[in-house]
């Protein structure tokens, strides 16, 4: 029960209808959700659980509720068919909680927020599939839109990972994709060594190992809440997916530099240059939202950073604010996110084809504004948290043909040994899918400008 006397079930058919009803990014409604709640440690996770893999699950739980629909009826109120989804995502997917106990539930909500046709009608379709299971997938005939309902991808964007990757990676991909993210932690190591942090963190119950592709920088959570401890909040570590901190190891920033990250928030790789640079040289953070640019000051205020300074900027726009170079810059640019559906689930049903056209205009305007502010010797950082060639591979391709740059190969030797020996590195750049390494999906690449 929360504070109110509201089952867990109702606070996440809640979130479940907020996040249809008004294209809520679920991860920040959930954060909103726990903290209003009151949940214990328990019903935080059972939260959690239930918000992401209702939305992650919703293509694959809408087959299976379908023929126990009957069509053509009058169309249903959405917090029914949520209702209906939740539920069977409960009797599918979480094996602790007896059917007896789910449909209960259900019918108890329903009568609390309808009439006796509706709490009829979800008593009637969960009895049944309690009874007769749910359709085998393995019936879809077209092996895309099999695809698609088995993982619960949108069928145009399964179609179009098949055609950029094959049958076998985009398959794998969306399979991962439904797996719930390790969280990862970028040591601090202007103060502390990895394992001094894996030491701090046992004395305050929390289980941390090194990370499997940046040990000597990172720490992956194994057990416990990070986020509470002193370890966090002196600033001894930032979380951070380890596919975000390979930009910038790649980016190679040495003693006294100046650094441009053109589009910075909420702050993880700004912070990751700063701590690089040791204190010395400067970094200048840019963002386009206030509220972002107050997003990116906490993380420095909380590393005790003073090499950073944080402000509102366009980043197509970049000639009305700066007339100097910088020896780095960094344009780690807006995108459609698909690779990070794993912790954002509701991507994959917000997101569409169109996006994709929309978004690379803005991602070449960016690129070839922040081009000019590369010192003669210096070095461009390009990145995305998508895995779509069009927003990656030929933005990279069209910048080189007509910008004076080359994609400097020297500077993946910065990158950890087993990203250099298992890493998908093409002619424009670095992709990583999130099977690789079970880290987000990234697209990065160096440039270097053409000696005259």
């Amino acid at each position: 029960m929360t504070k109110d006397n509201v089952t867990v079930r109702e606070v996440a058919l809640d979130a479940l209808i907020k996040i249809e009803k008004n294209q809520a990014y679920s991860h920040l409604l959930v954060n909103h959700t726990l903290k209003e709640a009151g949940l214990s440690q328990q019903d935080t996770g059972l939260l959690t659980e239930l918000v992401y893999g209702t939305i992650a699950r919703r293509l694959t739980l809408d087959y299976y509720l379908s023929p126990f629909l009957q069509k053509g009826k009058k169309k249903r109120e959405l917090w029914v068919d949520v209702l209906l989804r939740l539920s069977v995502y409960q009797m599918v997917y979480l094996d602790r909680i007896p059917d007896r106990a789910i449909v209960h539930e259900a019918v108890k909500i329903a009568n609390k927020r309808g009439h006796k046709g509706i709490s009829g009608l979800i008593n009637g379709v969960l009895r049944s599939i309690q009874r007769e299971g749910v359709p085998a997938v393995t019936a879809i005939k077209d092996e895309i839109e099999r695809l698609a309902v088995e993982t619960s991808h949108p069928e145009w964007l399964v179609k179009k990972w098949v055609a950029q990757y094959g049958y076998h990676d985009a398959q794998a991909m969306a399979l991962q994709n439904n797996q719930p993210p390790e969280t990862s932690l970028r040591v601090n190591q202007m103060k502390v060594t990895v394992a001094d942090v894996i030491a701090q963190f046992e004395t305050e119950g929390i289980e941390a190992v090194p990370s499997n592709i940046l040990p000597e920088l990172a720490v992956t959570i194994k057990k416990g809440n990070p986020f509470s401890t002193t370890v966090y909040k002196t600033g001894l570590v930032t979380a951070q997916d380890e596919a975000s901190m390979l930009v910038g190891v790649l980016a190679g920033v040495e003693a006294g530099m100046d650094v441009l990250d053109t589009c910075a928030a909420p702050g993880g790789k700004t912070t990751h240059l700063a701590e690089a640079l040791n204190g010395t040289g400067s970094v200048t953070s840019f963002d386009l939202h206030k509220q972002k640019i107050r997003l990116i000051q906490e993380q420095v205020d909380r590393l005790q950073l003073s090499n950073v300074k944080a402000d509102m900027q366009d980043a197509k726009k970049l000639t009305e604010r700066l007339d100097g170079s910088y020896d780095r810059v960094l344009v780690d640019a807006p995108c459609t996110g698909l690779g990070v559906i794993r912790r954002k689930p509701d991507i994959r049903w917000s997101k569409t084809e169109e996006d994709t056209v929309r978004i690379v205009d803005t991602q070449r305007t960016i690129l070839e504004n922040a081009s000019q502010f590369v010192h003669q010797g210096g070095t461009l950082v390009y990145s995305t948290c998508t895995v779509d060639h069009e927003e990656n591979d030929h933005v990279v391709e069209a910048f080189l043909d007509s910008h004076g740059f080359e994609v400097d190969t020297k500077a993946y030797e910065r990158l950890p040994s087993r990203v250099r020996e298992e890493g998908r590195f093409g002619p424009y750049g670095l992709t990583i899918l999130p099977q690789d390494f079970k880290t987000d999906g990234f697209f990065m690449v160096a440039l270097k400008r053409k000696e005259s």
